[in-house]
């Protein structure tokens, strides 16, 4: 047997909850589809009044709803209240892991009406955001002024938040790194209620670098300045099928964006945005883009591709057809091509609605989609979302540029998950260790894609129901992504929290540095007032003993220096 050949595994033997997946379709017709429908018009609605609003009444409003929320903090009473979280219902956030935290006894405090834009600045090239802002929205206002967030995730739904507190990474990444990079400063109330910005030069600037990752644990944030960039209104993209072994794969997805002459600080040589889809063990599609006018664009003989429209094929699948046309060039509409994957959520929406890619649907009912995430979650219920969590992987792999052959080798042999998504980003090396930082060293071996203040990761995006279960075959989804997260300790790789983990807290932070995280949580009060990371990414249910337990014995731990801001 090759290396990478799959183990044989035993059929699995089906039970009523496979049927109640496989007949999910009806309800997202016929419920989910129709009531997103409605929520996404009614936020549009409720954008379109907030930008008839001037700038200075908007500024108006945040002051106020800061200082309720001010208010509703210094309400509490640490010794009858529970923990501090926001208002919002567990089953609301875009991620696949169920908020189980809020299941314990907490004190609520609502952020609901921080999702207003403040501010473009067109001088400084900043965007003052609250964190409810979604990638939709911003770009909707900024695309029109050829103006764009550096970072702009592919999703439409997707929070400057969520974004911030959790991982944040889009095809612009390699140049600009993850979201979080691009932020300017942050607007954030503190557990005694004090209202701070922290940048990166003031006094507030351990906080600043210890923001990223955690998950609103060290306080609440009502407002970001994120940096803005020039751009154009066409994105011309190129498609270059590559074949060969998943190695030779990995190759071409690196020799896409890296020169092997090291000079990854060349606009010459690199593209604006990269991004690599592995469709088989053997067949991949590299996408790399770059902004172009529309006079470029519309020249004789080009081709315009408008991906917006509901009737179009699904872009994965676009893609996909390199492998037969070959290599070509399109242009698509600058913001079009920012929200290509939100439609048919990468290729997510292949099976939750299997026949959803068909041209007869498309045409019928694609205007409806996408289904939000947010009602699959709650139209679910425990069965189903117990099997999803078995027999479906929702996982991202951050690993050295380096090794991203060896992992997708190893998703090969232990998921056999396909397509997969795959996506860099620059991992920089800052003044302060923060949770998620570089291999030390890295700077001396002068990898390909690798600077001297940054090392590049790539992101291996692992989304579909793995092939054991499309066979019929058993498949141990709990231990498969308990080995992923060994496999990524074992070679400094990140697991975005967002998804399903099965980390024991050790192992949590054995990947994740803990030192400036914590720090700042004691220096800023945080705890005794905030949930901490690991209990609120930890899966399962929480007790508010546990919860009130763990804490304790985080204030009770001995951690060296740790009235010191890290190195």
């Amino acid at each position: 047997m090759s290396d990478l050949e799959a183990p044989l595994r035993p059929k699995r033997k089906k039970g009523l909850v496979d049927y109640l997946v496989n007949f999910r379709w009806i309800v997202v017709i016929f419920v989910v589809l129709p009531i997103s429908f409605m929520m996404y018009f009614q936020t549009y609605l409720g954008d379109v009044r907030s930008e008839w609003k001037s700038f200075k009444q908007r500024q108006k409003e945040h002051d106020e709803n800061v200082k309720k929320v001010v208010k509703r903090l210094k309400e509490r009473n640490p010794s009858k209240d529970g923990l501090v979280c926001t208002a919002r219902k567990p089953w609301i956030a875009v991620g696949m892991r169920n908020v189980d935290y809020k299941r314990a006894r907490h004190f609520e405090v609502d952020l609901s009406a921080f999702r207003n834009i403040l501010d473009i600045d067109k001088e400084r090239m900043i965007a003052r955001v609250e964190p409810l802002v979604n990638m939709g929205q911003i770009s909707r206002v900024t695309v029109p002024m050829n103006l764009s967030l550096a970072v702009v995730a592919e999703l439409d739904d997707l929070t400057v938040g969520g974004l911030i507190n959790g991982y944040g990474i889009e095809g612009s990444s390699h140049l600009y790194g993850l979201f979080s990079d691009t932020v300017v400063a942050y607007e954030i109330v503190l557990a005694d209620g004090q209202v701070v910005r922290a940048t990166r030069d003031n006094e507030y600037s351990d906080l600043f670098y210890a923001i990223p990752w955690s998950q609103g644990t060290l306080g609440l944030l009502v407002a970001a300045e994120v940096k803005l960039i020039p751009i154009k209104e066409y994105m011309s993209v190129t498609y270059k099928p590559v074949i060969g072994n998943l190695k030779e794969l990995a190759q071409g997805y690196i020799d896409s964006f890296c020169p092997r002459d090291g000079d990854q600080d060349n606009l010459e040589k690199v593209p604006d945005f990269v991004e690599t889809m592995i469709y088989t063990p053997t067949e991949a599609v590299c996408m790399t883009g770059r902004y172009a006018s529309k006079e470029e664009a519309k020249r004789k003989g080009n081709k315009i591709n408008e991906v917006r429209w509901w009737f179009k094929p699904w872009f994965y699948q676009h893609a996909q057809t390199a492998l037969k046309r070959g290599e070509f060039v399109e242009y698509i509409p600058t913001r079009e091509y920012y929200h290509r994957h939100t439609r048919c959520l990468y290729w997510e929406g292949k099976l939750i609605l299997p026949f959803a890619d068909q041209w007869w649907f498309r045409f019928l009912l694609g205007w409806m989609m996408p289904p939000k995430v947010s009602l699959l979650k709650a139209t679910q219920g425990e069965a189903i979302r117990n099997y999803y969590h078995e027999m479906h992987v929702i996982q991202d792999m951050l690993v050295p540029l380096y090794k991203v052959g060896d992992a997708l080798e190893w998703v090969h042999r232990e998921m056999e998950v396909y397509p997969i998504w795959l996506c860099p980003h620059r991992l920089y090396r800052l003044p302060m260790k923060t949770m998620v930082y570089p291999e030390p060293g890295f700077e001396l071996h002068h990898r390909q894609g690798d600077t001297n203040y940054a090392q590049m990761y790539t992101d291996v995006g692992v989304y579909y129901a793995p092939g054991p279960v499309l066979r019929g075959e058993v498949f141990d989804g709990a231990e498969a992504v308990r080995q992923m997260e060994n496999w990524l300790i074992e070679n400094h790789g990140f697991q975005p929290q967002y998804t399903v983990s099965e980390l024991t807290e050790k192992n949590f932070w054995r990947m994740f540095d803990a030192e400036l995280y914590e720090h700042c949580r004691k220096k800023y009060k945080a705890i005794g007032t905030f949930m901490s990371l690991y209990y609120k990414s930890k899966k399962g249910r929480k007790t508010e003993k546990e919860v009130q337990e763990a804490e304790q014995a985080i204030i009770e731990t001995p951690y060296a220096d740790m009235d010191q801001p890290a190195d």
